[in-house]
């Protein structure tokens, strides 16, 4: 048996201990002006006004871009 899940809308945020945002994907169609090829498929990084074209991660991709951002003490 095959699972699927359609989803519908998504924002998968990153932010640090200080609220810093690091990275958020979301699909909202809030970015049309910036013509972007993935629209509305888009990745913010580090600011909400830096703004790059995205594919839609799914939640493994956005944990293992997560840890392999953090810092492990050793």
């Amino acid at each position: 048996m095959e699972l699927t899940l359609d989803r519908l809308m998504y924002a998968y945020h990153y932010v640090d201990a200080s609220q810093k945002l690091i990275f958020r994907y979301d699909d909202t169609g809030h970015h049309k002006d910036l013509a972007l090829p993935t629209f509305p498929h888009h990745k913010h990084i580090g600011s909400e006004n830096n703004i790059t074209h995205s594919h839609a991660p799914d939640l493994t991709d956005v944990l293992a871009e997560i840890l392999g951002k953090i810092e492990f003490p050793g």
